[in-house]
């Protein structure tokens, strides 16, 4: 019995019965430790040992917080929610109500793609501006599963086939990885091997929107916790504003570091006298509570994680499916691209999974004769499956950060798996047909 696919099925089972995410991966990771042969003291120094890893992640999403709730003080999100209701503010007008649901799921969709490469505050957005849009979308009879779909897709989509912002970590870790594994690739490629699997989530965001959870869908409208202040927004502020986001991307891309481009993009807000100093401590610590949920996920995968590797397991289930393969480079494909589904899906980050599988994947290939470009298609797509609709992943924890403020949106059901339907399926058909066609 591997240990890998064990640990995960407990983790996904523990979570789908709503049992709290990070007691779900600790519980994973014990079962997993035990069923790979570890004793429980290993299990635990190792589990222990690899919490460390997920500290800078939980650190750069606390000071994104921070970051985040900084430019809502300087009124820009206020602008945005201001816009949306006065598209709606009128009931009973069909017309009114339509152009409202399409202006809602534009605005957030391009928040999300922006948050990953142009203004790269990730998922730390979410949680100021969608919370006082709910009230709005109760109104519209919106499915919430649908802005989950949407906002999954914005934060996955850019960094798989853009080189820039966080795009530029995840294709230089993916280049610098198949490098090291015996093959060199040029990035400059990557974006031509990954366009067809980002088109498969296209498809399967606009399955969502047409045809999944397009039908209106009831909510109460619960009273929602939000800051009562008034903001005035100010043309000086936006400039400022502006300039701290250019700012967090011009040190964030060669740094390579959230918590860089975080600091500078706070900094200059501060220098410039958009935001008083004052502020600053009351800033840092609601955005850190804001965000503690997801890097408490984010720490505890990394622990997780660290059991999987330590068990040997991931190597031995690689192992086995490739000697059951045979020659058939079409079924190999497909299993190396499941195997990758399963790791991504276990330790919710498509960035940590790469050095896992491109060690394995990339000699594999070449055994196979898979050229470099799809070689690139299967080691990327194989990472990239399963951040959508991993319970552990930023990517599902930022939309329920926002949607579940008013207790009606589950973790699991409504963002979880609703994506893992909608992108994983289509990534894994278009991911297969992408090695298939640059195999010819």
């Amino acid at each position: 019995m591997n240990a890998v696919i064990i640990a995960i099925v407990v983790m996904l089972a523990l979570s789908l019965l709503r049992v709290n995410v990070v007691l779900a991966l600790v519980a994973g990771a014990i079962v997993g430790g035990f069923t790979g042969g570890l004793s429980f003291s290993e299990t635990i120094t190792s589990f222990t040992g690899g919490l460390g890893n997920g500290a800078t992640i939980a650190l750069s999403y606390a000071l994104l917080g921070g970051f985040a709730l900084a430019i809502s003080k300087t009124g820009i999100p206020q602008l945005l929610v201001a816009a949306m209701l006065r598209i709606v503010k009128k009931e009973g007008q069909p017309d009114r109500t339509a152009l409202g649901k399409v202006l809602i799921v534009l605005i957030l969709l391009v928040m999300a793609l922006f948050s990953q490469n142009l203004i790269p505050i990730h998922i730390a957005f979410i949680p100021l501006l969608v919370p006082p849009i709910l009230h709005v979308l109760n109104m519209l009879k919106i499915d919430r599963r649908l802005i989950a779909s949407v906002l999954t897709f914005g934060l996955t989509a850019p960094y798989i086939l853009l080189p820039y912002g966080y795009g530029f970590i995840f294709h230089e870790i993916l280049a610098n990885q198949m490098a090291a594994a015996g093959m060199a690739i040029d990035m400059a490629d990557i974006p031509k091997a990954m366009a067809l699997p980002v088109l498969g989530l296209f498809v399967g965001l606009l399955i969502a929107i047409f045809f999944s959870y397009r039908k209106p869908r009831e909510y109460a409208d619960k009273q929602v916790e939000i800051s009562e202040e008034v903001v005035v927004v100010k043309t000086r502020n936006i400039v400022f504003t502006i300039l701290a986001l250019i700012g967090t991307l011009t040190v964030q891309i060669p740094t390579q570091s959230m918590i860089a481009g975080a600091v500078t993009g706070i900094g200059i807000l501060y220098i410039t006298g958009a935001l008083k100093w004052k502020d600053a401590d009351g800033l840092i610590n609601e955005g850190m509570r804001m965000m503690a949920f997801v890097g408490f996920v984010m720490i505890a995968a990394n622990g997780f994680a660290a059991v999987l590797q330590e068990t040997g397991h991931i190597v031995s289930l690689v192992e086995y499916a490739s000697s059951a393969l045979g020659d058939n480079k079409g079924m190999a494909a497909l299993v190396m691209l499941l195997i990758g589904l399963v790791v991504t899906m276990g330790i919710g980050s498509s960035f940590a999974t790469i050095p896992i599988i491109a060690s394995i994947f990339v000699p594999l290939s070449m055994a196979f004769g898979f050229s470099p470009l799809a070689t690139i298609a299967l080691v990327g797509t194989a990472a990239a499956l399963g951040d959508a609709g991993s319970p552990a992943s930023d990517s599902t924890l930022g939309p329920t950060a926002g949607l579940a403020v008013d207790g009606q949106h589950n973790h699991i059901w409504d963002t979880c798996v609703p994506t893992f339907i909608h992108y994983n399926i289509p990534l894994l058909l278009f991911g297969w047909a992408t090695v298939m066609l640059f195999n010819q």
